[in-house]
């Protein structure tokens, strides 16, 4: 079983790292005067749990008939395909007409069922700055229409690409990333309640995985499993690193032999290839440098490299002048 079940909080207070969020949360439910909300952050800091939880706080047993949750970046980007093989929507689906249409009215029809023993319902927008302009528009005015009826959620990791009518109608709250401290308690925690028959984790290993978790508590979760299960901490860093990320290495790796040629080459690809932007390729060189060296001369050609970048033409330019810039230190 994946710890990330396991351990999924199952009531408001089981959330951890997010205690002032959390407590008004407990105060809504408590009162069961829940207001438009929207919830920002970045992944794996608690937002969808928070919902589900709140949820249960305010129906018990009948939290998921009076819940209707929507995944908005499936349905925009896969479109109709999304909407023929969703079970929920194929009995609202209408081949002929648009993805945005069709958005509208199953939207309307969810909006328009009668709560269960419950003076309203939410309706839960995950991944919400996936929404389109036409769609926020569309939800704006069925807020406007079913709010004694209904209570809209936003998640999203992205509150800016929410329009004004919607963000001005919500309470918002920021989920932050998890705190290093309440992480690396969390899974200390873990480690004791699992460490029969399983590998054990030094302290040191763990706060290996807390730095490599980035402040995304599911993420972190996942690696202790990894750990515990291989009893290795070691590889974490390797296991846990993107494409993106992997090539960004070998450059690094190429510019340590004096390999200068290869080094722009694997990084111009990252643009070629993968799409990223100049900017982009210098956050994964940074991560690879803070992680693995401490010289006070690469921070100042990143520096310099990120302001170049941001006031000229030719990102390619000034990735092999960073590139050319930065050699000295590997020699």
């Amino acid at each position: 079983m994946l710890w990330i079940e396991k351990y999924r909080p199952v009531k408001l207070a089981d959330i951890v790292g997010q205690d002032q969020v959390i407590h008004r949360l407990v105060s809504f439910a408590s009162s069961k005067n829940v207001p438009h909300l929207i919830f920002t952050g970045p992944h794996g800091t608690g937002k969808s749990i928070a919902i589900e939880t709140l949820a249960k706080a305010l129906y018990q047993e009948n939290w998921e008939l009076n819940t209707s949750v929507f995944q908005t970046a499936d349905l925009f980007s896969q479109g109709k395909t999304y909407l023929e093989n969703d079970d929920r929507y194929t009995h609202l689906y209408q081949k002929n007409q648009s993805v945005i249409t069709n958005f509208k009215y199953i939207i309307k029809w969810y909006a328009s069922l009668r709560p269960l023993d419950a003076e309203y319902k939410l309706m839960v927008f995950e991944d919400a700055h996936a929404l389109t302009r036409d769609a926020q528009q569309a939800l704006r005015r069925i807020m406007e229409r079913t709010s004694t009826t209904c209570r809209f959620i936003f998640s999203t990791t992205n509150q800016s690409a929410l329009i004004s009518p919607i963000t001005s109608r919500c309470l918002p709250f920021f989920f932050s990333p998890i705190d290093r401290v309440v992480m690396l308690k969390y899974l200390c925690s873990i480690r004791e309640n699992e460490k029969s028959g399983m590998h054990s984790c030094s302290d040191d290993e763990i706060e290996l995985i807390v730095e490599v978790a980035k402040g995304d508590m599911r993420h972190a979760v996942l690696l202790m499993q990894v750990a515990l299960e291989a009893g290795r901490c070691r590889d974490l860093f390797s296991l846990s690193q993107s494409e993106t990320a992997t090539i960004a290495t070998s450059a690094i790796d190429a510019l340590k032999q004096g390999e200068i040629r290869g080094a722009i080459r694997l990084l111009e690809a990252l643009m070629i290839d993968f799409g990223l932007s100049g900017s982009e390729v210098l956050f994964e060189i940074r991560t690879i440098l803070q992680r693995e060296y401490n010289h006070p001369s690469l921070a100042i050609e990143l520096a310099n490299a990120e302001f170049r970048m941001h006031h000229a033409n030719n990102e390619f330019v000034h990735i092999g002048a960073f590139v050319s810039g930065i050699r000295d230190v590997f020699s």
